[in-house]
């Protein structure tokens, strides 16, 4: 028997006794990790959306175009969707045409509303345009939000390598505390090594990095200047390397703040404009319009005042966001600890057991009390068509019968009815600021209470010193 054959035979035996054969590939297992990470992290409305993409791929098959196809691959892998961009481009014909068919059905068929028919056909067409951008729109809001955390990614990386010079361990560290989405691009990184991929870490992170450098160079160079300060055999010399790249982060954001807020005045003045001066603008010019056009009806109004114009404006707001550099990086400290998300509830305690209610409860409640007063002229005139009074000689309901078509009663136009309209607005408002309040008052709380602690830590650091010094 070979030395080959002995070496062979104790490891046959080795592996049966102590079961050391693996239940399935390296790669597969970090694959599986990354996976459910990735599921765990994914906002619900992104898993929707891939699912949609992927079943429209499979009913219609389209050829994008190469460099199409380069830029929705970018888009896609910058927000970790698991799609192809033929089931993009599938997505944007199939939902617009179902829309299509099912609203000009609806409203040839069962409202008669040649408007509304026209009205969808536009809005059909453009949302084929949208659609096709919506990877574009998910990958900016994804680099919109790991770009606020970049700073303190650059941070944890810094403060972990002063007195560790490792940098894989550095990037674990920094994903280890950073809340999605950076984190997941980081153990990504890290990911793409153990999976073989890349063979090293210094190669993963470049490959990321070159995904940022159109977006956010000084993040690039920061982590460069980390990289570079391995090679330093003087330890002053690595240390005042690692300091570089935390200024250089920081400059750079401070001085593209600078340069959008100075650009902000021209976006900002078309944005007020059109959510607040073309609004109050509206309130006398389209009275004008119903007196002197024939066929213009309220829902016409309506469609274009509450649906088109909000819609802009919210496009206009979100493309001026769009532009907004590194910022500061809020962490949701509940995500971290779930323990925490009781304190977003109305916590009250009964014979010293502790209860919860949900601020969407009290809301919802205070919405439907004020909705009901709002509706309450339409509810009086169903159970009583023929009731009605007067208040300093106006009428209170003021229904009145149609001039156009015999028979037809319309209103409520009268003063209380107006006044009593003011509830709906009220019902709205009241209920999300209410519940925004009750959400949020224990965590305002605690984070006063957090700076108290703070103002009283520079103090109670001075005296310790004072102590120690005498001591």
């Amino acid at each position: 028997m070979t030395d080959e054959d002995l070496v062979s035979k104790y490891k046959k035996k080795l592996s049966e006794q102590l079961e050391l054969q693996a239940a399935m590939p390296s790669s597969q297992l970090y694959s599986r990790e990354y996976q459910v990470f990735r599921k765990e992290i994914l906002p619900p409305h992104l898993s929707l959306y891939e699912k949609v993409c992927n079943f429209c791929g499979k009913v219609l098959t389209i050829k994008v175009k190469p460099d199409r196809f380069a830029l929705l691959q970018d888009a896609i892998d910058a927000c970790h969707l698991q799609t192809t961009p033929a089931g993009v481009m599938a997505a944007s014909f199939i939902l617009p045409i179902v829309f299509l068919v099912f609203s000009v059905f609806f409203f040839l068929v069962v409202v008669d509303s040649l408007f509304f028919v026209l009205f969808s056909l536009v809005i059909g067409l453009a949302a084929i345009f949208l659609l096709q951008n919506v990877p574009f729109y998910l990958a900016n809001q994804w680099r919109m939000k790991a770009s606020n955390q970049m700073v303190l990614c650059i941070f944890y990386v810094v403060t972990y390598m002063r007195h560790t010079s490792n940098l894989e361990l550095a990037i674990e560290f920094a994903s280890e505390h950073l809340a999605p989405p950076l984190s997941l691009d980081l153990r990504k990184v890290l990911w793409d090594v153990e999976t073989g991929k890349f063979e090293s870490v210094k190669d993963s992170l470049e490959s990321y990095l070159n995904v940022w450098r159109k977006y956010n160079i000084e993040f690039v160079e920061s982590f460069h200047l980390v990289q570079s300060s391995l090679y330093e055999t003087s330890e002053e010399r690595r240390l005042s390397l690692l300091d570089k790249s935390l200024d250089v982060i920081l400059d750079e954001t401070y001085e593209k703040m600078l340069h959008y807020a100075q650009n902000l005045k021209g976006p900002i003045t078309m944005l007020h404009m059109l959510g607040v001066i073309l609004p109050i603008l509206g309130l006398v010019i389209l009275p004008l319009m119903v007196s002197f056009m024939e066929g213009v009806e309220w829902y016409h109004i309506a469609a274009l005042y509450n649906i088109v114009l909000p819609v802009t404006v919210y496009v206009l707001g979100r493309q001026i966001l769009a532009k907004r550099p590194t910022g500061y990086g809020d962490t949701d400290v509940a995500e971290i600890n779930p323990a925490l998300k009781k304190y977003r509830n109305i916590i009250f305690k009964v014979a010293g057991i502790e209860f919860t209610i949900h601020p969407g409860f009290i809301a919802i409640v205070v919405g439907v009390v004020l909705l009901s007063i709002a509706m309450l002229p339409l509810i009086i005139h169903y159970v009583n068509p023929g009731y009605d009074t007067t208040i300093g000689g106006f009428d209170f309901l003021g229904y009145k019968e149609s001039t156009r078509i015999q028979g037809l009663v319309i209103g409520p136009f009268g003063l209380g009815a107006s006044i009593l309209s003011l509830f709906f607005p009220a019902a709205l408002a009241l209920s999300f600021g209410l519940y925004f309040k009750l959400r949020s008052q224990n965590i305002i709380k605690m984070r006063e209470e957090a700076k108290k602690l703070e103002d009283e830590f520079a103090s109670a650091l001075f005296q310790l010193g004072s102590r120690k010094a005498i001591a």
